[in-house]
């Protein structure tokens, strides 16, 4: 099952998985609450995200929507009450979802319950590049589970638990599917657009990855070969792992795609190998910033003999400096 954990910080980021290409591009809403605020977390939290950056955010303890990426100051250049509006429609929202977690709550028979509850909500839109709305995302998750998910192709809604099935049966005889489904396509979709405008430069940007191989030997005599690529932009890269030029899928152990704290992103690939057949592997990796595909092989690390050796001729000519001068002294 799903988890739909996404409560601080980047906690967003285990549901953002990025566009389905390189070209297109998402906005996502995270809404989330909890029933017993400690420790100055929020009660309830509200993070914007275009592609995988956040963009903008809410909390109940300041009651206001603020920017977290200078260029979103320039929405107030098209719309210049947006953060006071969307302050108060946000507001709104918050003494919803506190409304939510008592209902939520009784069907739980958790009112007696002194432990922390969550209450979440994804949403949001995507659009290709031609700018046209290409789906969206609407779903709920209570204490960490799966609570209720829209079937866009059916615009009906799927219960998770049978918590929801109240909710499910409401929602399905209501508008709710067909006015989230025109949300997505028409309102979310003319913002992400904007947003895309305002950020051009960061959003639409392409950073090249810097890619090295590695060599780990393991206890049972084989080898493994591990392929890191860091600080590209966008998230999306195929790293691939080959075998006298056939691709080792199988094989091969993909990590996840890690964000850096500079905006770019880190992804590494391994694979196990025979010690004897180390050269016939090679990574492959491929990004939008670069036109061919890179193309590398473990290669040994330069031999240190000339260094060392340029060392210890260094040390002795200063010990014969020294001894020289203590000669002379001594004379």
């Amino acid at each position: 099952m799903t988890s739909l954990l996404f409560l601080v910080g980047g906690l967003a980021l285990l549901l953002v998985g990025g566009s389905g290409s390189s070209s297109s591009h998402s906005m996502r809403n995270f809404y989330s609450a909890v029933s017993e605020p400690s420790q100055g977390l929020p009660q309830f939290i509200a993070v914007g995200y275009v592609d995988d950056q956040p963009i903008a955010r809410y909390d109940s303890n300041t009651k206001r929507k603020v920017p977290v990426v200078p260029w979103m100051r320039k929405v107030e250049q098209d719309d210049p009450l947006y953060w006071q509006r969307y302050s108060q429609v946000l507001q709104g929202w918050e003494q919803q979802f506190r409304v939510d977690l008592r209902t939520l709550r009784g069907r739980y028979n958790q009112n007696s319950s002194t432990g922390l509850h969550t209450w979440q909500w994804m949403y949001g839109c995507e659009v290709g590049p031609d700018g046209r709305p290409r789906g969206g995302y609407w779903q709920f998750g209570y204490d960490g589970e799966d609570f209720l998910t829209l079937d866009k192709e059916t615009l009906t809604w799927t219960a998770r638990v049978p918590q929801a099935l109240i909710t499910k049966e409401r929602w399905d005889k209501g508008p709710e599917a067909q006015r989230f489904t025109a949300y997505t396509k028409e309102e979310c979709a003319e913002w992400l657009r904007r947003y895309l405008d305002y950020g051009n430069e960061t959003l639409r940007r392409t950073e090249r990855p810097t890619v090295k191989v590695a060599r780990k030997e393991r206890s049972d005599g084989q080898e493994t070969l591990v392929c890191q690529a860091h600080g590209f932009y966008p998230k999306e890269i195929d790293i691939t792992w080959t075998k006298d030029g056939e691709d080792q899928w199988q094989d091969t152990f993909h990590g996840g795609v890690a964000p850096n704290s500079d905006g770019t992103y880190t992804k590494y690939v391994s694979i196990e190998v025979e010690p004897n057949e180390r050269g016939h592997y090679r990574c492959r990796v491929g990004h939008n910033s670069v036109l061919e595909t890179l193309d590398l092989a473990w290669e040994e690390p330069a031999s240190n003999v000339g260094l060392i050796v340029g060392i210890l001729v260094g040390v002795l000519a200063a010990i014969a400096v020294v001894a020289g001068v203590v000669y002379c002294m001594s004379k």
